[in-house]
């Protein structure tokens, strides 16, 4: 068994060294999210953590890992007599991103199934992990399926598994720790309020921080067995703290002056549900007993607050995690009661000197305060004339450019997709042949079997029996006899937006109701797990702002800092997006493409016949067969319908930016359905 870093090793994080700690003391916390740039160590302090957790008494022979003091009625291996005890160390579950639904719920030993003919069941890594921990890394990029199968699980504390006839259910109590890269994409909000806690972590700016950082890594690695002795005493004295506090947890006294503290910053903050109330209470009640004290104070009750809502304010997943400190330290101070003097700061140490961090290093620095956010998207200006003059103190760039303008507020849009069927990433948008999903039928595998159809594998090879000369209760099976299911689901596709930046879409209002319209489409991307790319023109050139990325909020973020101004060369604005989905097709040929083209239709730029250069660079997209959408930004009364004309040389639809809407659609079709109820009246 390889030797991990130790825990009491980890140079500064505090945070995350508490967070991680306060759920040692008590899991019902709800587990951890850490969020942070590569390369900061968030992976080697999770995995450390596992060997700091005390010992699990589990019932001798149970693949489930039940309590001997309380062992689980409806367990698959019960009932439980006096089959003994055992103990052994808290397990660290790791689920790959890649993992298939079989691996994480468990499934139908297939091989006892045909040898044998009896149904039974093979566990997966929600039984591994039950009454440990299960570890997700890069968690945002956990296919959706998986993530069901989580949300199930850390809601009802318990599996189900209900498939190829087999119905089973488990208990599955565990302590959820997932570690994520934002630049890799957000999380899916429901898995977000999971977690009880989030931190975020970033590398020290300190040089002689990353010095002690470098030299500790240098050194555990030259010889991981000494290193880790040289810390074995820290260790044992931060396990024996955690076993102390587990056993002083119960006795830790909640007032109804620190509830009262509690149910009021959640209401302040407008925290949806009453998930964070309970989730602030059990970790204010695991500071005091973390800092040896009976009674919960208005310090534990900021600390948990800061731990435990951050996450839970964003309105939209283009909201930054935060928390503005002082409406904080206002609201604790009004609600206010009676209460013991705070006790200083526990901190995240242990016992003896320098605590985790250990050599006198302070904690790492670099952070810094994090920026205000209500999370309530701004409001678009209010309407003006669509060729109204602009102020004369308007910020102006070079060459005519104007600055950046607000996007309008977002809204909820029409479903775009894929035509056809696809076999690219899971997700929520075009449909697909995928590995999970309802089935569809039945076929020979083609290469590797994946996903094994068992009653069409019986069907096949039922007629065969008597010639392969079975006489007992077992299925002869050969390979020809092999089914592999069909299941048809939805994915994930490559949405790449085209945005005209040009002088013709500079008015001010109108750019604002553009990019309202593409922020719109931004979040419909992100919770249909697309992939997004942004390609702008305007001037002489078209530019990839930002490349092909699983980061919505990223492209959010380039797309308010987009300036307006300049001709408008349509053809280099085709032409740089064909050049984009050439090379994702070479990385990624199962992910299809959709291109969402954002302009008025008008092309002054790019050649003696900027129209003519643009229709044909608009074909080739129609020759490669991408399919794509062109919104209409076209306004006021007179209207060339050039928008319409460039999505018939593309192949594609044009929509306007009114029936981009989803709820002017719905209002589209009930007032035709007025309309026709009138027809029939009269």
């Amino acid at each position: 068994m390889s030797t991990r870093y130790p825990f009491t090793a980890v140079v500064g994080m505090d945070d995350l060294r508490l967070a991680l700690l306060l759920n040692a003391v008590s899991p019902a916390v709800g587990g951890v999210l850490v969020r942070g740039e590569k390369g900061t160590a968030k992976s080697t302090a999770v995995r450390a953590l596992a060997e700091l957790l005390p010992q699990v008494a589990v019932v001798a022979g149970c693949r489930f890992s039940c309590d001997p003091a309380s062992p689980d009625p409806g367990c698959p291996d019960g009932p439980h007599g006096d089959g003994g005890a055992d103990a052994r160390p808290a397990r660290m579950v790791e689920l790959p991103v890649g993992a298939s639904e079989d691996r994480l719920v468990g499934s139908l030993d297939i091989e006892k199934a045909l040898a044998d003919g009896v149904k039974a069941f093979e566990p997966g890594l929600l039984a591994a992990a039950h009454r440990g921990i299960l570890y997700v890394d890069e968690v945002n990029l956990l296919s959706d399926h998986l993530i069901d199968h989580l949300l199930d699980a850390a809601a009802m504390g318990a599996s189900h598994v209900e498939r190829e006839g087999v119905s089973v259910r488990h208990a599955a109590r565990f302590l959820l720790v997932g570690t994520m890269n934002p630049e890799e994409g957000e999380l899916r909000p429901q898995l977000l309020d999971r977690f009880g806690l989030t931190v975020e972590v970033a590398a020290s700016r300190v040089p002689e921080e990353r010095v002690e950082v470098v030299r500790r890594r240098l050194a555990f690695e030259d010889d991981p067995a000494g290193f880790a002795g040289r810390w074995a005493g820290e260790e044992a004295a931060l396990r024996e703290r955690i076993v102390a506090a587990r056993e002083l947890l119960p006795k830790v006294a909640l007032g109804d002056a620190v509830l009262l503290q509690i149910a009021a910053t959640c209401a302040a903050f407008e925290v949806d549900g009453m998930r964070a109330d309970i989730v602030m209470a059990r970790t204010a009640t695991a500071l005091a007993a973390w800092a040896g004290r009976e009674e919960v104070t208005s310090e534990d009750v900021r600390r948990a607050a800061l731990l435990a809502l951050p996450h839970r304010r964003r309105r939209n997943p283009f909201d930054a995690p935060g928390m503005d400190e002082d409406k904080l330290d206002e609201t604790l101070e009004r609600f206010k009661g009676d209460e013991p003097e705070d006790d200083p700061d526990p901190g995240p140490d242990g016992p003896g000197d320098g605590g985790p961090g250990g050599g006198g290093v302070p904690p790492q620095g670099g952070e810094g305060p994090v920026p205000e956010t209500d999370g309530v998207p701004e409001q678009a200006p209010a309407q003006a004339p669509e060729h109204a003059p602009e102020p004369e103190h308007a910020p102006r760039g070079a060459a005519g450019e104007r600055a950046a303008v607000k996007a309008g507020e977002p809204f909820r849009t029409k479903t775009l997709s894929v035509p056809g069927l696809g076999e690219g990433a899971a997700g929520r948008r075009s449909r697909a042949r995928t590995q999970n999903g309802r089935t569809t039928g039945a076929t020979r595998p083609q290469g590797t079997l994946t996903k094994l159809h068992l009653s069409a594998t019986v069907r096949a090879a039922a007629p065969h029996q008597r010639a392969r000369g079975r006489s007992g209760a077992g299925l002869v099976v050969r390979r020809d006899d092999l089914r592999q299911a069909v299941r048809e689901g939805r994915e994930g596709n490559l949405v790449l937006f085209v945005v005209d930046a040009s002088g013709s879409m500079a008015a001010r209002r109108r750019m604002g109701a553009v990019k309202g319209a593409v922020l719109s489409l931004l979040l419909d991307a992100y919770q249909r797990r697309d992939k997004v790319g942004l390609v702008t023109f305007r001037g002489r050139a078209a530019e990839l702002a930002l490349p092909p990325t699983s980061s919505v909020d990223a492209a959010a973020a380039r797309l308010e800092e987009l300036p307006t101004g300049g001709r408008t060369p349509l053809s280099a604005g085709l032409l740089k997006a064909r050049d984009v989905l050439r090379v994702e097709r070479l990385r990624d040929p199962s992910r299809r493409p959709l291109l969402v083209v954002v302009t008025d239709g008008r092309a002054t730029g790019g050649g003696p016949d900027p129209v003519g250069l643009a229709a044909r660079a608009a074909r080739l997209h129609a020759a490669d067969g991408t399919a794509s959408v062109v919104v209409d930004c076209e306004a006021g009364p007179v209207r060339l319908g050039l928008a319409g004309d460039l999505a018939r040389h593309l192949g594609g639809t044009a929509v306007t930016l009114d029936e981009l809407r989803a709820d002017a659609i719905a209002g589209l079709v009930r007032e035709a359905q007025v309309n026709r109820s009138v027809r029939r009246a009269a």
